[in-house]
């Protein structure tokens, strides 16, 4: 028996479609280097090989609640300094809630504030921030054009945040040094008097001295005569804020 040759024919593939080929597996092979190289360090690889740090936004950290003890002095919005003098539970709608009990001696009058609330309450300021204020007290007062109506209101709320740098801001704003009496309106008065205040009481008990040697610290910072303010002397709040009758203390209740 003969046996029949079987031929095989060689295919031959052209040159360019070899190298087409080669072509797309390197790049899929480069790609996927730059995805793993990506991931890794939290860096990213930009073309030019240059490394960049990669940036995530960072969820801001809630702050601690501040833990405030029997006899510590604290500042309410609202009212300024004031001390805690016991913590109380009262019953609130069928629920105990635990309470500070505030005192604020210059206007007479007692405060209740819930723990679970005390964001309402800031603690006193440092000695650096009250350095501070009285370098906001002795730089230029910032004159504004508007109405005397819409600055009224601006300065009733930075008195209101009691934030101790607005308050020195309103009170250098709204200082007319010894012409204070006849330069300056009844409500522009009543607001500088208010922030003064404020401020005045905070400072005393942050630097430890005598009113007196408060007063006088504060009014060479705003350049006014200690002396002739004492004729025309700074006035108390209006108790009418605190709802106070007569000189008994009353009780308010921040839920």
């Amino acid at each position: 028996m003969t046996k029949k040759k079987v031929l095989v024919k060689k295919v031959k593939l052209p040159k360019k479609n070899i190298l087409k080929s080669l072509k797309k597996k390197e790049k899929l092979i480069s790609t996927k280097d730059d995805k793993i190289n990506q991931k890794s360090d939290g860096l990213r690889i930009s073309k030019s090989n240059e490394i960049k740090p990669e940036i995530k936004k960072v969820k801001k950290q809630e702050t601690e609640k501040r833990e405030y003890k029997v006899k510590d002095y604290v500042v309410y919005p609202k009212h300024g300094v004031g001390q805690i003098t016991e913590f109380k539970k009262i019953n609130i709608g069928g629920i105990d809630v635990e309470t500070y009990v505030l005192k604020f001696e210059k206007d007479k009058a007692n405060g209740m504030v819930p723990v679970n609330k005390q964001a309402h309450l800031r603690p006193l300021a440092t000695i650096n921030q009250v350095n501070k204020c009285i370098t906001i007290l002795k730089s230029k007062p910032k004159i504004k054009r508007s109405m005397w109506s819409r600055r009224a209101q601006e300065y009733e709320s930075k008195i209101s945040s009691g934030k101790i740098y607005e308050l020195a801001e309103v009170v250098r704003d709204l200082n007319k040094g010894d012409d204070i009496m006849v330069d300056q309106s009844y409500s522009e008065r009543q607001l500088f008097e208010k922030a003064y205040e404020r401020i005045l009481s905070e400072f005393q008990i942050v630097m430890g001295v005598s009113l007196e040697d408060t007063q006088k610290k504060l009014d060479k910072a705003l350049k006014r005569n200690s002396d002739a303010q004492q004729n025309t002397p700074i006035t108390s709040e209006r108790k009418t804020d605190l709802q106070v009758q007569s000189e008994e203390p009353t009780t308010e209740i921040q839920e």
